[in-house]
């Protein structure tokens, strides 16, 4: 009985990732693909959008409730209670802006959610993605737009209101002031969304710190009006830091980047200092978050 021997199996190599190679080098963010791939998950929220418009109807209703109820309210208090030549109107325009931001950006991370529980977001994540970071940026941009229409309808009101308008640098400021912020709490939302068990939790995180912050910021009464312990909480809330600046620029033609835009305990504040506060405020978000955002798309 002879043995006949298998003839020896073939060493496979190990393979390498055909993907990227010196030819086709890994895409950055800035590659067309990724653009193309950020457009796509965009359009993607704003198809949603579209079919839902009641969102954006309610999101453009409840600021200008609150712009005319609360204006109406307060219409009779002593001119320059304020500010010097200052309406409450005007004063309260900056606070509903940058509240009705806030909230846009804060409930961003809940269609992220529900994609997560529906098991949608799997669907995504299993496909050939440029970059899953996509899906953060597309997020944002959607947030930062449909806060934009808000903002221009409460400006609008406002003007009818008597407030006026503010300059063309003005509006420059307020858009790059509402990005920041907008970035920050889009960034912190999405990072809640990866990190609670569900929707449930997420709603209760937002319920209780939603007012809250407001009423400790500087959207409905002046720095000068708190005491002082409510002082250091609202000069060093991220939303006092957008409010003041924007309500700056509401009432002042003319400004430079060194105004002084409200004296808090600790100091004085400027317009940049606000800015590099709200951006620092972002990068201790990133921060914080980066770990949560990475196995949440892995």
């Amino acid at each position: 009985m002879t043995q006949t021997s298998l003839p020896p199996l073939p060493i496979q190599e190990p393979q390498t990732n055909q993907l990227f190679t010196p030819e086709n080098p890994k895409p950055n963010f800035w590659s067309s693909d990724f653009q193309q791939e950020v457009m796509a998950l965009t359009t993607r929220l704003f198809i949603q959008l579209r079919r839902r418009p009641t969102t954006l109807i309610a999101g453009v209703v409840q600021p200008l409730m609150w712009l005319l109820l609360f204006g109406a309210l307060f219409s009779g208090l002593p001119e320059g209670l304020v500010g010097d030549g200052q309406t409450y109107v005007q004063f309260l325009a900056a606070g509903i802006i940058v509240f009705t931001a806030f909230s846009s950006a804060l409930n961003s991370g809940l269609p992220m959610l529900f994609d997560r529980e529906f098991g949608f977001l799997n669907r995504i994540l299993v496909a050939p993605l440029v970059s899953r970071f996509s899906i953060i940026v597309a997020s944002a941009i959607f947030i930062i737009a449909l806060s934009l229409v808000q903002t221009v309808a409460i400006v609008a009101v406002s003007g009818l209101m008597g407030a006026g308008l503010p300059s063309l640098s003005g509006l420059i400021v307020m858009s790059l002031i509402l990005t920041l912020l907008i970035v920050d709490f889009t960034m912190l939302s999405l990072g809640l969304a990866f990190a609670m068990p569900g929707h449930q939790e997420m709603l209760a995180f937002i319920f209780l710190v939603n007012l809250p912050l407001m009423f400790s910021s500087t959207a409905l009464a002046p720095l000068a009006f708190m005491p002082t312990w409510l002082q250091w909480i609202a000069s060093l809330n991220p939303l006092s830091w957008a409010i003041e600046p924007i309500r700056y620029v509401y009432s002042h033609n003319t400004w430079t980047w060194n105004s002084v835009i409200f004296t808090a305990p600790w100091g004085d504040m400027t317009i940049v200092m606000s800015a590099i506060a709200l951006l620092g405020f972002g990068v201790l978000v990133g921060g914080l978050i980066r770990g949560t955002l990475r196995r949440g798309v892995a």
